[in-house]
């Protein structure tokens, strides 16, 4: 059955997207903003200035208690001890099989209390999962605190000058998935120096209420940079240029970190955490098949699923592609068997039953200059 628009959640800018002329798109049980001027114009603005996205579709996990960071350590893949309060890293909440319920960000809010945020698809999934899996842990609870957020992101190389002037936190000292507490707009707020497009940027957390204060303030203080509001088009076009793995397409219950060249993710000094025998075993013993990325050498576009093809064999599957208005490739992300996946490898990929060559290019495909 199709979901229709009163069956949607909807988030609290909801209104506001709708006002602007936004299109929107059922994604993940949501009303969402697709796009408001065009992906690639929305695109561009990102790399080149800034957008702004509204992602409070995506869900919180919050963990609290005496043995919280023992229950974060067994359910999440990355070593969560390694992080300061007030400090953030990507991991993985992982099967016993290795292989990906979600990827997540882990915020460590106090000594003992930690935020997961995860994704909208997965949210209530990944709550059940959590509950049950830090029992063994101990004195600890796990709250679903979606609702108490908005979540408004602002991303790109004119991020900091716009949000700076209303806010009273030093962003310049905020480090790279570091964050910190205060006020923006006047709203009560938690502001993170993440993303996820590649770009520097912010992810400002902000009760539902003060949503479109923050979104509107933060239009208005962006308009002599031409910041404007973007959707989920350019958000998936940017994080693919950026190599950011989308989960239900780039991994998901069937993929390792190993396999999705995600080690970096893997708290490999841990003693022990949920999933960590399988990938003890395939870091040791290798796998069969890896992610790779790639760009198309014959003209055409290769999208999700389409068949990568070895001789007369299939050997593989596309997850992302796209054509990307900043690099101006045709470039996307495959599995692929490992003898075919180092830098330079070639295979065809059956774009509507035509074979077209493609190359195996280094992660990520955009990295932009740091300061």
């Amino acid at each position: 059955m199709t979901d229709t628009v009163a069956e949607l959640r909807k988030t609290p800018l909801n209104a506001r997207h709708r006002a602007s002329q936004a299109r929107m798109v059922a994604y993940a049980g949501w009303d969402m903003p697709v796009e408001y001027s065009g992906i690639t114009n929305e695109h561009l603005a990102v790399r080149t200035r800034a957008g702004l996205f509204d992602v409070s579709h995506m869900g919180q996990i919050e963990i609290a208690g005496a043995d919280a960071l023992a229950a974060v350590q067994r359910i999440s893949c990355n070593d969560a001890s390694a992080l300061a309060v007030g400090q953030a890293q990507y991991s993985g909440l992982l099967t016993p099989e290795g292989t990906f319920i979600d990827d997540m960000v882990v915020y460590r809010m106090a000594p003992i209390h930690f935020m997961l945020v995860v994704n909208a698809s997965t949210a209530a999934k990944d709550f059940a999962w959590i509950s049950e899996q830090i029992k063994p842990a101990g004195q600890v609870a796990a709250v679903d605190t979606s609702s108490r957020y908005a979540l408004i992101a602002i991303q790109g190389p004119a991020s900091r000058e716009v949000l700076q002037p209303l806010t009273g936190v030093s962003l310049e000292d905020l480090g790279y998935y570091h964050f910190g507490h205060g006020e923006v707009a006047g709203a009560r707020a938690t502001i993170s120096r993440t993303g996820y497009t590649g770009e520097d940027g912010f992810e400002v957390f902000v009760p539902p209420n003060m949503a479109d204060r923050v979104w509107q303030a933060l239009l208005e203080a962006g308009r002599a940079a031409d910041v404007i509001p973007c959707g989920l088009g350019a958000r998936d076009t940017l994080r693919l240029e950026a190599g950011m793995r989308l989960y239900g397409n780039d991994i998901d219950e069937t993929t390792t970190p190993v396999e999705s060249g995600l080690n970096w993710i893997v708290g490999w000094k841990k003693d022990a955490f949920i999933g960590h025998e399988r990938l003890r075993d395939q870091k040791k013993n290798g796998t069969e098949r890896r992610l790779v990325g790639f760009e198309m050498i014959d003209r055409g576009i290769a999208r999700h699923g389409y068949p990568v093809v070895a001789g007369d064999r299939r050997v593989g599957v596309v997850t992302s592609g796209t054509q990307t208005p900043f690099l101006k490739k045709a470039i996307g992300m495959a599995y692929v068997p490992t003898d075919l996946s180092a830098t330079g490898q070639e295979f065809d990929i059956d774009i509507r039953g035509r074979a077209s060559r493609a190359r195996v290019v280094s992660l990520p495909f955009y990295k932009r200059a740091r300061a």
